[in-house]
């Protein structure tokens, strides 16, 4: 629900007059998402919704979908022709120099830049200074409350015991049969995931061998997706229980089918996760002093890692993604490799840390979920960091 009070603290604390939110036939989520409009509102036509740090705000709709913003408070202006329009952005900027916008200078992060180029230019033409709402949208649309946490916990049970039944899976179709198929693993996690109530956006990803060198392979589109003896197998599997408001669990681990998992395997999956593990600790002492951290932070904490042991170039992703109703949300990522992320990492968030070295004959890569609850204090979920590459008998 739409916390009038809450946003008025927050454009004061960040030292911005106003939030401007604007959306035009859905392409702005985070706006919509902000001011609890329905997924299903029909919306041709643009609306703004003005919140200044002081006082009442405003809404500027179009005659035919006058009643869109009904639902928040604030006066109302109807425009028609285009010329109305300017006027009434004129009027809601009125003598206000800071306003912010699901806008990022140069697109520097192009998760929060919502808004297209023309209407930033328009409303700088008012007067008005442009900046990035990207803090903002974190403490109204990303940060999770207590039901939310909850969701996120149970389907994190649930994607967690998934593994154990794939490892099974795998060593009993090798044993009987020689071999396999990765979309035959992948089937099985859906089927783990209809059982439980689970929802998702995409299939797992089941990848053996080479085809675990692509850190976004397509399942059963290798040369080769058969899981043999001797085989390393990288399943990265998400999903979220199917109710209102849920959030994802999105975890990633590897096996080798066989006992005795080989050494070169097992030296590229230290790194991983004493990266992996770095990120953590930098985050938990952070934490704990009450310090600020960005996302691009923890990633070089992790990414210091791997360039130390020589595989920076084989380290092609950032470190981690936000995670709410969709498998990557609109949090602060763990990044400062595709973007540079100076969102503050917040309370009551959660993200991935997912470092991976990705070599031409395999891939490794390790994958956590941080739940930093409303104490400040740092949850990882989903069950314990795996600890090594697993032994599939």
């Amino acid at each position: 629900m739409f916390a009038l009070s809450a946003v008025q603290a927050a454009l004061r604390e960040f030292g911005m007059d106003a939030w401007l939110l604007y959306d035009f036939r859905s392409t702005n989520l985070l706006a919509r998402r902000v001011l609890d409009v329905p997924a299903a509102a029909v919306t041709t036509r643009r609306f703004f919704y003005l919140v200044p740090a002081q006082g009442e705000p405003h809404k500027l709709v179009h005659r035919i979908e006058a009643g869109v913003l009904d639902h928040l408070p604030g006066e109302k202006t109807v425009y028609l022709k285009w010329q109305e329009l300017e006027a009434g952005i004129e009027a809601l900027i009125a003598a206000r120099t800071k306003v912010a916008m699901e806008y990022a200078p140069r697109n520097s992060n192009p998760y929060v830049s919502r808004v297209d180029a023309g209407t930033v230019e328009l409303v700088r033409s008012f007067g008005a200074e442009v900046v990035s709402s990207g803090d903002l949208v974190q403490l109204f649309e990303a940060t999770l409350d207590s039901e939310q946490q909850n969701l996120h916990r149970e389907a994190a049970i649930h994607t967690d015991s998934a593994f154990a039944r794939v490892w099974k899976f795998i060593a009993e179709g090798v044993a009987s049969n020689g071999a396999v198929e990765e979309t035959d693993v992948q089937n099985l996690i859906l089927e783990h995931f209809a059982e439980n109530e689970l929802v998702t956006d995409h299939p797992p990803i089941v990848a053996v061998g080479p085809n675990s060198g692509d850190p976004h392979y397509e399942t059963g589109t290798g040369a080769d997706t058969a899981i043999r003896a001797g085989s390393l197998v990288l399943i990265d599997l998400w999903g979220k229980l199917d109710r209102p408001r849920a959030i994802y669990s999105d975890l990633t681990r590897v096996g080798y089918v066989g006992e005795s998992v080989p050494d070169r395997y097992e030296e590229i999956f230290r790194i991983v996760a004493s990266a992996r593990d770095a990120g953590l600790a930098f985050l938990r002492k952070a934490f704990s002093e009450g310090r600020r951290v960005a996302g691009w932070e923890v990633d070089r904490a992790c990414r210091r890692v791997i360039e130390k042991a020589g595989y920076g170039d084989a380290f092609v992703h950032r470190t981690g993604h936000s995670i709410g109703q969709e498998t990557h949300g609109n949090g602060a990522n763990i990044d400062d490799l595709e973007t540079h992320e100076e969102r503050r990492i917040l309370a009551r968030t959660c993200f991935s840390i997912e470092p991976g070295i990705y070599l031409p004959e395999f891939g490794i890569r390790s994958e956590l979920n941080v739940l930093i609850d409303a104490h400040s204090m740092v949850h990882v979920t989903g069950g314990d960091p795996q600890q090594a590459v697993q032994a599939i008998v």
